[in-house]
């Protein structure tokens, strides 16, 4: 613990809360599978949880287009602080809130860096219906492949 945090900040979830952690998925989520599902009907071929090592940075896009330098990430309402659904827990916010703020801030350097290394970087929330973000990753698939 540093001198700048409280206990309360510290205290990790209980042991319950951690075997639930532990048990969700880092990949493969329904939204993901069911994007991924939809690009792969489309005729779009594409690598899934593909870390990259970028200058300073090593991301991992859940859904990569590798030729059109484009980067998918399908983020949780909850872990990425979505402003439509997003909710700070209000039991033991003293780790709930930084982990969360970590998630946000890990995801705007993951962007930043992606960026900078040319790509281009589409963020889809799990609430958005899978058709609508389908059809806006074809658009940006498109453009960036006739540029």
């Amino acid at each position: 613990m540093t001198p700048s945090t409280s206990p309360e900040e510290s205290t990790p979830p209980t042991p319950g809360r951690s075997r639930n952690m532990a048990a969700i998925k880092r990949r493969d989520t329904k939204p993901e599978r069911t994007i991924r599902s939809m690009l792969h009907a489309a005729g779009k071929r594409y690598r899934v949880d593909f870390r990259l090592q970028l200058d300073g940075a090593r991301p991992r896009p859940d859904i990569l287009f590798t030729r059109a330098r484009v980067a998918i990430f399908v983020d949780g309402c909850f872990w990425h602080c979505c402003p439509e659904h997003g909710r700070q827990p209000g039991v033991n916010g003293g780790y709930w809130g930084p982990k969360l703020e970590r998630n946000v801030a890990r995801d705007r350097a993951a962007d930043e860096a992606l960026t900078a290394a040319g790509w281009t970087v589409v963020r889809v929330w799990e609430h958005e219906a899978p058709e609508q973000a389908v059809e806006r990753i074809l658009a940006i698939l498109d453009t960036a492949l006739s540029d």
